[in-house]
């Protein structure tokens, strides 16, 4: 079970450089430096518990503790902050020991000026920290007045989450957090309020640097500098070794895009959303003689180029490496198949995921790094197949409860300093709020997340209601980035079928928990919404709304479809599909439930065309334009690091591989396999580590002929529907089967 809201008691006072944040055009201050020393008797088990808002770096005795970065993960400060665990008891030394805490701005003091208004959030202040030491259980050190700190003179100048990070070696601190610095100098710190959010355990795994790439190529930019291409969108920051004199300086940009001439790197695409200072950018000033070494703290940039160069004084580049920042989850799933286009889309697929998590889920890792709502909602399957989630996601769902105003309502970005209620959420955004708590439990078996907030679950539900007229709701957004505006299907279908698909699933979770009177309460509004969205949308032979796919794949998928329509409406999708060339004619919400829809309804064939298909608008369309990660949209005329479109792994592993989530087995406790070999693919090999163990499935398949392996866990029950409609029983261990294909296409 995880558990995201453990409290403690705290003795310690929050404390700062003693700055005043008065108003919301103030200033950007250097990164503040704090230390305090202190004895030890070198018997019991020491712990630490700190929390330094934005981020912090703690040191203890001139090294510093663990490989976190970014810590701790970005909160809604005002209503809930998380503090970090530390056994320090095999680094403490018998005698003197010295802490020392740098503190970086974060999401908590950003002043910089962009459109979705983080400058002037209510919690916004400069950077803060409490910190207490236990030794077996009892506190020995608090953060109080006895703390020093320096100010104004430490070397990182200035740092600001949207803009970048400066460094001036020149006043770099030797030996500050070492036990013979002299710190008399140093200024008392002072105590302050804290941020106003209740303070609890960090569980999650941390961010951290997760793999260090070299450039592909280095080419010359206009400005006489060099630009750096990493040869994949990544999110993260650029490491420098250079040598030069002293005030020397070199600024590093950051960028996804360059120009057609390949002398200058892009940003057009984030800079127009960021209203003061630059964009993405961080300077370091030499301190002269030796080679030197340096990254960014306290900013994280998304690249594909960063272009270096000499800003002022005479300085050498000698190597510029990328290094990539994520959540620090494990990796649980894999796939590869004969089709080269779908092994890659896979690969790129979980870069884009990782490149969008770090901390919590965002829509891009450059322009915004914002947690939408809508994004990680349609990729949380894709997630959870591919990597060990629960607790990141349990962190972030508690930041949705916490941002949710009294009488249900979310906003489309999490945290949020008030923007994105009225605008940008929706049905469809806010489904992640519900779906991805059952997601979780039905990729894991774990419901904690579903028992912690199943209160203001099913106070979401009441607040569809306000907005509903007959049942039919058209507040939000809806099918997100269709390359057609005029093909669109009416935001009316998608909000109204995630509104019956989120009354649902919070009926199902009202049967989980044993709330059998909100479990009858809700079926019966979901009867009603269903009732009016057939009433409302449905024509008759096979067609919703406009016969547009979103539309046919919703009411196939969420179950609005009657059945004895639902062989017409498939036949309908996959008709309308073959007939534009099984070109991508919807936006997100589409890519998620078209494939899966025509997969599940006998179409496996039109659905993996849809995936494999090269012409506009399409996910190998995007291969053949160079991408590298997967694109905000299908002219690729915006981000090309995004996740919105990326259910398309989930699919694979799904349908092609066959590894079916099953509600009545949550977590695999039983593995269902239905594999589905499409045209097109001749080989798949896949796995995903369950709770109940690994699963691994390999098959090929030859003229007519089918030939499965599967693997599943000891004493862990299984099944699988071969091709031919024929059921066979899995058993522990290694698995071989063989049938014959039937003959022709899809159905």
């Amino acid at each position: 079970m995880i558990s995201c809201d453990i409290e403690r008691k705290w003795s310690s006072n929050w404390i700062s450089a003693g700055f005043c944040l008065n108003n919301w055009q103030a200033p950007a201050r250097p990164a503040p430096y704090f230390r305090r020393a202190f004895e030890w008797d070198g018997r019991g088990e020491a712990v630490v518990y700190l929390c330094g808002l934005g981020y912090y770096e703690l040191y203890l005795n001139g090294e510093k503790v663990g490989d976190h970065v970014l810590d701790p993960v970005v909160t809604q400060y005002d209503r809930r902050a998380r503090y970090v665990k530390y056994d320090l008891s095999s680094r403490l030394r018998k005698g003197a020991n010295t802490f020392g805490v740098i503190l970086g701005s974060g999401w908590y003091n950003l002043l910089t000026s962009e459109v979705w208004h983080f400058d002037k959030v209510s919690w916004n202040d400069y950077p803060k920290l409490i910190l207490e030491l236990e030794i077996d259980g009892k506190v020995a050190l608090r953060t109080d007045e006895s703390w020093k700190c320096l100010r104004e003179a430490g070397p990182i100048t200035f740092t600001q989450l949207r803009n970048g990070e400066f460094y001036d070696a020149r006043k770099e601190i030797p030996g500050w957090s070492e036990n013979s610095f002299d710190d008399s100098a140093w200024e008392k710190a002072k105590i302050i309020p804290g941020p106003g959010g209740v303070l609890t355990e960090q569980v999650m795994p941390p961010c951290r640097v997760t793999r260090t790439l070299r450039p592909a190529r280095e080419l010359k930019s206009r400005s006489g500098g060099i630009i750096y291409d990493i040869g994949q969108p990544v999110a993260g920051w650029a490491r420098i070794r250079v040598r030069g004199e002293r005030g020397a300086v070199v600024r590093l940009r950051y960028s996804e895009l360059i120009n057609d001439g390949e002398d200058d790197i892009d940003q057009s695409n984030i800079s127009s959303f960021i209203l003061s200072g630059e964009t993405q950018t961080d300077r370091y000033t030499l301190k002269g003689g030796d080679e030197e070494v340096w990254e960014p703290r306290f900013v994280y940039h998304g690249f594909n180029f960063v272009e270096a160069a000499v800003e002022e004084g005479t300085a050498e580049i000698v190597a510029l490496e990328a290094r990539v920042v994520s959540t620090g989850f494990t990796s649980i799933g894999s796939f590869e198949s004969s089709n080269r286009e779908l092994t890659t889309l896979f690969e790129y697929t979980r870069r884009s995921f990782v490149g969008n998590f770090v901390g919590i889920p965002t829509d891009c890792p450059h322009r915004e790094k914002n947690g939408w709502t809508g994004d990680a909602s349609l990729a949380s399957e894709t997630g959870l197949f591919n990597f060990d989630l629960a607790s990141p996601y349990a962190e972030w769902i508690q930041t949705i409860a916490d941002v949710q105003r009294p009488n249900g309502q979310l906003p489309g970005i999490i945290p949020s300093g008030g923007w994105g209620f009225n605008w940008g959420s929706g049905p469809v955004w806010d489904s992640a709020f519900i779906l991805i708590p059952y997601n979780v439990y039905l990729y894991t078996g774990d419901r904690s997340i579903i028992e912690r907030n199943y209160g203001q679950m099913r106070q979401y539900i009441r607040f569809l209601e306000t907005l509903a007229d007959n049942r039919i709701i058209e507040f939000g957004l809806g099918d997100w980035c269709h390359y057609d505006r005029s093909r669109i299907v009416d935001t009316k279908v998608t909000s109204t079928a995630y509104s019956y698909c989120e009354t649902v699933t919070v009926a199902k979770c009202a049967e989980l928990l044993g709330r059998d009177g909100d479990a009858a309460e809700l079926r019966a509004l979901a009867a009603e919404i269903r009732e009016a969205f057939n009433k409302a949308f449905y024509h008759g032979g096979g067609t919703y709304a406009k016969g547009e796919p979103t539309a046919l794949a919703l009411a196939l998928e969420f179950g609005l479809c009657p059945e004895k329509e639902r062989s017409a409406v498939a036949a309908k999708l996959a008709g309308h599909m073959e007939n534009r060339r099984c070109r991508a004619d919807f936006g997100i919400v589409g890519a998620k439930f078209v494939p899966r829809a025509l997969a599940a309804n006998g179409y496996a064939d039109t659905a993996c065309r849809i995936l494999t298909q090269p012409d506009f608008p399409g996910w190998v369309h995007w291969l053949s334009r160079g991408a590298t990660g997967l694109w905000e949209n299908w002219d690729g005329q915006a981000s090309r690091n995004h996740i919105m479109f990326g259910d398309i792994a989930a699919w694979m592993m799904q349908y092609l591989a066959g590894i079916v989530p099953d509600e009545k087995h949550p977590g695999f406790s039983e593995v269902t396999l239905r594999p589905l070999p499409a045209a097109g693919v001749d080989r798949v090999k896949a796995s995903h580590r369950a709770p109940s163990g690994q699963i691994s499935v390999e098959w090929e398949r030859d003229g007519g002929e089918f030939r499965l392996t599967a693997r599943i866990g000891d004493g862990v029950p299984g099944r699988v529907e071969l091709p031919d409609g024929s059921s066979r029983t899995l058993a522990a261990g290694e698995n071989r089967f063989e049938c014959g294909l039937p003959s022709g296409a899809n159905k």
